[in-house]
């Protein structure tokens, strides 16, 4: 039995069509026993950015030797590569397009792998236009299953590897600025800066010309107001107490924020 029972998916399919269930068969049909989680089908299409930013948010709360197959992936049936590798807490299956970097930063590749062995694949000539269902899916699976990583095709130069990295916060006299890496569906805006910067102090953030007072929890401004914390992933947040803060402030992913410290 492998030591791997666990495949999570994350895409930006949707739930409209049947393509996550596809991608589900496909698993199926090589190991209907293994567990298949859902991380989000909720990307938004083609945002490579907030793939890569979920699926950093979510490796560390599942088991050692989970697969993660993810599907963000505007560059398929061109010249991107389909790619699996290793790292400590598991593997990555998926399109070489940064949308792993984020979980690189924090704990880098063992082995990495262009996936040229068509034996792992759903068919030998596999759609130009759906690798999650004929290429990523049934690699995963395999995976999972115990194939070894090296199986399933050629090996890669780790420095290789497409870089997305997380825009880096800078220290200034007054605190740190930096910018909104994503934005969740409650509208939640979510910098780049950690937590750690501020916890314990006293500061504020700074962002289309509002100045927001940091907080513990939603709750601590009235309804309606906005409200600055530190989120459950572990970075700087701002937020609307039972409102959409995207919305409020008119802002997008890569806006310009700042964190002041008083102590």
């Amino acid at each position: 039995m492998p030591a791997c029972k666990i495949i999570t998916l994350l895409t930006d399919f949707g739930l409209n069509d049947v393509y996550v269930g596809v991608m589900k068969g496909a698993i199926a049909q090589i190991n209907p026993t293994l567990t298949v989680v859902d991380l989000t089908h909720q990307i938004p299409p083609q945002n490579v950015a907030a793939g890569r930013f979920c699926l950093m948010s979510a490796y560390r709360y599942f088991p050692d030797e989970t697969v993660h197959v993810a599907v963000v992936d505007p560059g398929v049936g061109g010249n991107r590569r389909a790619i699996a590798l290793q790292f400590p807490s598991g593997f990555l299956v998926g399109p070489d397009n940064g949308l792993f970097g984020g979980i690189l930063s924090q704990s880098g590749a063992i082995l990495a792998v262009e996936l040229t062995n068509p034996d792992y694949w759903r068919v030998s000539s596999p759609s130009t236009t759906f690798h999650g269902r004929d290429i990523f899916a049934p690699v995963g699976a395999h995976l999972a299953s115990g194939v070894p990583l090296k199986q399933l095709g050629r090996e890669i130069d780790l420095a290789s590897l497409v870089e997305l990295p997380i825009p880096k916060c800078q220290q200034t006299e007054r605190g740190v600025t930096g910018c909104i890496q994503y934005c969740d569906r409650f509208g939640n805006l979510v910098t780049n800066i950690p937590g750690s910067l501020v916890a314990g102090k006293i500061w504020s953030v700074a962002i289309a010309g509002q100045t927001i007072l940091g907080s513990q929890t939603y709750s601590d401004v009235p309804s309606g107001n906005l409200v600055a914390l530190i989120g459950s992933n572990d970075w700087v947040e701002i937020a609307v107490n039972g409102g959409n803060a995207r919305i409020r402030l008119e802002v997008d992913l890569g806006a310009n924020v700042a964190v002041l410290i008083d102590s």
